[in-house]
């Protein structure tokens, strides 16, 4: 092989990897670590939009703990009139639609759903709730 076929080889191999390497819309372009990795975390909703408009303040105090071994645990604690209540359940996580999607199975069914992950970076995860308007920006706590 000639230099220039070396490094014509070489580009085009680099190129392949890294088109491959962007899985969601909103990215990362490359990440060095697996999906599972990024996903595992202990996460706070950080933005939150219902059909374009702002419902932040609904989910001040969620708390998702997502692991490795794909443990999921949803905590809540709000207000509803003068009455404060929580809100936790338990259950799983996992990848569908060739990772593209995040769907979750707790003990309390109303709790589960699956979302379309937008971006999953170490520092942020975003989801928007498959046949809905709900779109929520986590970031760790």
């Amino acid at each position: 092989m000639t230099m220039h076929t070396t490094r014509t080889f070489a580009v085009l191999i680099t190129a392949s990897l890294f088109a491959s390497c962007q899985k969601y819309d909103d990215g990362p372009f490359v990440s060095l670590r697996s999906r599972e990795e990024r996903v595992a975390n202990n996460w706070q909703v950080e933005e939150a939009k219902d059909n374009g408009n702002d419902v932040t303040a609904n989910f001040d105090q969620y708390e998702l703990r997502l692991t490795k071994d794909r443990d999921a645990t949803l905590t809540a604690s709000y207000t509803l009139g003068s009455i404060d209540l929580q809100f936790a359940t338990s259950g799983t996580w996992e990848f569908e639609n060739k990772q593209a999607d995040l769907r979750f199975d707790f003990e309390n069914n109303d709790a589960d759903d699956t979302w379309e992950i937008l971006r999953l970076q170490e520092e942020e995860l975003w989801l928007h709730e498959k046949g809905g308007n709900l779109e929520l920006h986590l970031k760790p706590l």
